[in-house]
């Protein structure tokens, strides 16, 4: 059994007694069908006697019997084995998202969302089928056939062996396009992921597409992708098309050998003929379990492709998780509240095997201060707030957070208490309530919840906003927040951070998107609230960061200058030559 089929053994044990139930209703089921053609065949010789009411009644009610105890255990079989099937669709598609959650930022960079879309569900329903559906025929077909060919043989072995010779070309049948059909599933799998991500991409990219007109190409790249895909599922269907005729030929062949031979064989009075009436019967019951075979395989090889897809997910290894540690030390790192004083050491990091974004930096920023880093596009800012609440991990003894290593501190204590806006806001196409408590925890008093919010909102000028809105703070924002407009999303966010009332509060360009009125009535509402927690601010405009207690400017990576906005200004270098371009620039946009 290979370590695929062996990793899905323990979602299959869970419900093992559920399963074990249902595969005995399928041996009973089996049974009991099998018992048909028997009682057929003791009717048939019985009647050549002598027909009778008495007899037509008992054999018509063992008959009536056998389908309605087989169609009872059927029922059973189907509702314990297909419930299984679901509740291991259940377990494995939660441990599937939770796997996602935990995997860092860098995994979604290299990976693209419909593709693992496509794997959560298309792939998802394929492991489904083979733990469900496939095992109930699997178990049904190898007692079909094995209890076939026993009774088969106890009425003639010669008839038997006839009626077997096309099984080793069913066997290599099977085998040939068994191969086949799972290398043709793998690839209409991975086109499926492929189209669903053109999908994804195209609608996230909707006002984009729009703007630049792009609607007929982005239609027709769909179009090239779904032919693909029609191709490929063609050549699966053709493939099918052939197995399943060639299997009903083989056996078709043997069933006209049978009915010549066995024929000959009533004549010369060797078989009775209820006995060639119940072989026959049996030999088209044995015509199931070899079509179901093909069948069966098919599922197998597909759910097996997809399992193997799934598994390429479940084995990417999130590159970002907590140190390891004895009990006591994660009860000791998680005592005692966060100040928030940060330190750079010597920080020098890189993407991958890339070229580095930081260099040496060394820093530090005392509990309850502001930082505001500055410098042009590309300088590291956005790279250095990322590294702060591990979104990418910094090198060992680099990044530390009231004198410990962020890399020693649990995430969830790190993030639990770091307010973080990025450049580009994040709305969920839920309400706006539920978007700005989206880092409250579960439970939050409603009261709490609400002064908590609205006095968020008043810091962040949001509350003028909500107010014009017919439902408030019940209004629906779209998917990423499409019907607000770009300063409204990133008021939103910023009201999402202050709810959870952060100890450290980074702010990524937060205020790009807000008018210059509105950014100031902002700023003095921040000025209150960065006096309780330790703040670090990315701004393009001058006026954002010259409050700040440090303001610190890097150059390719580099840390050029630091010191307040008058020492900077004082220093006539980067910072100053900066202030200058902006100045001109607002006069020039005033004029």
């Amino acid at each position: 059994m290979g370590p695929p089929v062996r990793r899905l053994l323990p979602y299959m044990s869970r419900h093992r007694r559920r399963l074990s139930l249902g595969l005995g209703c399928v041996v009973m089921m089996s049974s009991v069908s099998l018992m048909s053609p028997w009682v057929l065949k003791y009717a048939i010789d019985d009647l050549t006697v002598g027909v009778t009411r008495a007899k037509l009644g008992l054999y018509a009610s063992l008959l009536l019997g056998i389908a309605v105890v087989g169609g009872g255990f059927r029922f059973l079989m189907r509702r314990l084995i297909v419930g299984v099937s679901r509740e291991i669709e259940y377990d494995v598609r939660n441990d599937f998202y939770a796997h996602l959650e935990r995997l860092s930022v860098r995994y979604y960079q290299s990976e693209r969302t419909g593709d693992i879309m496509s794997r959560a569900t298309n792939d998802l329903n394929a492991v489904r089928m083979m733990t469900g559906p496939a095992i109930m025929y699997s178990v049904n077909t190898v007692l079909t056939f094995c209890v076939a060919i026993l009774l088969m043989l106890s009425i003639d072995v010669r008839l038997t062996a006839i009626a077997l010779l096309p099984l080793p070309f069913v066997s290599l049948l099977v085998k040939v396009f068994g191969s086949a059909i799972h290398r043709r599933f793998e690839a209409i799998q991975a086109q499926l992921s492929h189209m669903s991500a053109v999908v994804q991409e195209a609608l996230a990219g909707v006002r984009v597409v729009r703007a630049y007109r792009q609607e007929a190409p982005e239609l027709a790249r769909f179009r090239d992708a779904n032919r693909e895909y029609l191709e490929r599922n063609r050549g699966l269907i053709q493939l099918q098309g052939l197995f399943f005729p060639s299997l009903a030929l083989f056996l078709g062949f043997g069933g006209l050998l049978v009915l010549w031979l066995g024929s000959r064989e009533v004549v010369l009075g060797r078989i009775s003929v209820g006995e060639f009436v119940a072989f026959n019967a049996y030999l088209v019951m044995l015509s199931w379990p070899m079509i179901a075979f093909g069948w069966v395989t098919n599922m197998l090889q597909r759910g097996m492709a997809s399992w193997k897809r799934m598994l390429q997910v479940f084995d990417a290894v999130p590159d970002i998780t907590d140190a390891p540690a004895t009990p006591a030390e994660i009860e000791a790192r998680g005592q005692g509240k966060m100040r928030g004083g940060i330190e750079l050491r010597g920080l020098t990091f890189a993407y991958g095997d890339g070229e580095p974004v930081l260099r040496d930096l060394s820093l530090r920023v005392e509990a309850g201060q502001t930082l505001a880093l500055v410098g042009g596009t590309g300088s590291g800012k956005s790279t250095l707030l990322g590294l702060i609440p591990r979104l990418f991990d910094p090198p060992p003894a680099t990044v530390f957070v009231d004198g410990v290593d962020v890399r020693d501190i649990p995430l969830d204590r790190l993030r639990g208490a770091i307010g973080y806006v990025p450049q580009e806001p994040f709305l969920f196409s839920t309400t706006l309530r539920d978007n700005v408590a989206f880092g409250l925890a579960e439970g939050t008093a409603s009261g709490a919840l609400a002064d908590t919010v609205e006095a968020a909102a008043g810091v962040a000028c949001l509350d003028g906003d909500i107010a014009e809105f017919s439902r408030g703070y019940d209004t629906l924002v779209g998917e990423r927040g499409i019907t607000l407009s770009g300063g409204q999303k990133q008021r939103a966010a910023l009201v999402r951070a202050l709810t959870v009332d952060p100890r450290i509060l980074i702010l990524d360009d937060a205020l790009s998107a807000v008018d210059t009125y509105t950014e100031e009535r902002i700023l003095a509402g921040l000025r209150e609230v960065r006096r309780q927690r330790t703040s670090i601010i990315v701004a393009h405009r001058m006026s954002t960061v010259r409050d700040a207690d440090i303001i610190a400017v890097l150059d390719q990576g580099r840390l050029v200058e630091r010191g307040s906005h008058d020492e900077l200004i004082a220093l006539d270098g980067v910072y100053a030559e900066l202030c200058r371009k902006q100045l001109l620039e607002d006069e020039l946009a005033a004029s």
